[in-house]
């Protein structure tokens, strides 16, 4: 009896890698496991974050973006055809929710210098603000004269936080021993970029 239960309640996607395990998660989701979906978004997270931030769009706006398309598969689980293809679901979505933020960004409206005088500031102390913009700026220049494959890796990687090295390498189709090795040789050269001053310009 003490087996049967123990094996009743192992997650259907516990050993699985890869798409397997994202299918089996998705399907354990429409049955109603409460931890299926908790995985995708902890595995998958990355992948959203950085198609988000590869359309251009800021933290916050990338962060929105990520808490949409999660909210989007939650109502929508039940409705993807083929389970195996939720990564492909997700890029896409992410893809459209991107696109979708970056145009409302683009009608957004500036308030007049007259109103904006009479609307209390939570920014930050000029003179710090403008350090962190420097350091900002530098960092972003240097990143963007990284090659592809090291931006890619990078937001993956460093930017979204902690990331699963297997779903890395699913999404950029590198070997998985290769990542670690990788990173550390981009993350070497983002910083002589850095220290170069103004990203080598």
């Amino acid at each position: 009896m003490t087996e049967l239960h123990a094996t009743r309640t192992n997650p259907p996607w516990e050993g699985l890698e890869g798409t397997e395990r994202h299918a089996a998660c998705v399907i354990a989701a429409r049955e109603g496991h409460r931890g299926a979906l908790d995985v995708l978004v902890a595995e998958l997270t990355p992948l959203v974050w950085h198609i988000a931030r590869g359309a251009g769009l800021d933290r916050s706006a990338a962060e929105d973006v990520a808490q949409t398309v999660w909210l989007a598969l939650l109502r929508h689980v039940d409705a993807i055809a083929e389970p195996r293809a939720v990564v492909g679901w997700l890029i896409t979505t992410t893809r459209r929710e991107a696109k979708r933020t970056r145009q409302r960004s683009a009608t957004h409206v500036e308030l007049s210098p007259e109103v904006q005088e009479h609307v209390p500031s939570t920014e930050p102390m000029p003179e710090a603000e403008a350090l962190r913009t420097e350091r900002d700026r530098t960092l972003w220049s240097a990143f963007h004269r990284l090659d592809q494959r090291c931006q890619e890796l990078l937001r993956l990687t460093v930017l979204a936080g902690r990331a699963e090295y297997k779903v890395v390498a699913e999404v950029l189709r590198m070997p998985h021993g290769s990542i670690g090795p990788t990173r550390g040789r981009c993350l070497t050269a983002l910083r002589a970029l850095y220290d170069n001053g103004d990203g080598g310009r």
